[in-house]
């Protein structure tokens, strides 16, 4: 079983070489009135053979620093 983190996401950008931008969505719900709130996260990822084009959705997995943003890595594209 392989216990590093993966969150999957929607590709916001891909200018940087071997580089992307990745915004995981997720429901944040109010203490006082109980409604749900949709949030975007952004998270930086290493795409060394820059197959994620702009639009698509990944699945990306926790690592070790790779620089000083980017702490994520491409697993798959899903479409």
């Amino acid at each position: 079983m392989d216990s590093k983190t993966r969150r999957i996401g929607k590709v916001l950008s891909d200018t940087p070489e071997k580089t992307i931008i990745v915004g995981v969505a997720w429901s944040q719900k109010d203490r006082l009135y109980k409604k749900s709130t949709r949030r975007l996260t952004k998270l930086v990822a290493h795409d060394p053979k820059e197959q994620a084009k702009v639009g698509d959705s990944v699945v990306i997995e926790f690592s070790k620093p790779i620089s000083k943003t980017k702490k994520w890595k491409l697993v798959e594209v899903i479409s």
